[in-house]
């Protein structure tokens, strides 16, 4: 079951990946320890290395909050 939950985690990050490869400056966020794992795995491929990827840790949020923090985000940089 474990080995089933980790293949199934590897194949959505990899299709995260794909979207995140179109990308100069990415923000992962939210509560949980996810973002920090997708960020480990876009830190070790090299296609990522002149990609600004930050990572904020964040209370659960709607969709409408989700939205405006990212507006929020890329406009005051």
């Amino acid at each position: 079951m474990h080995n089933k939950e980790l293949y199934e985690q590897s194949k959505y990050y990899k299709k995260l990946i794909d979207v995140v490869k179109k990308y100069k400056e990415v923000i992962l966020f939210g509560p949980t320890n996810a973002k920090e794992e997708l960020f480990n795995e876009l830190a070790a491929d090299i296609r990522f290395e002149d990609v600004k990827i930050q990572v904020k840790q964040t209370d659960k949020m709607t969709a409408r909050q989700q939205h405006a923090f990212v507006i929020d985000f890329f406009t005051n940089k």
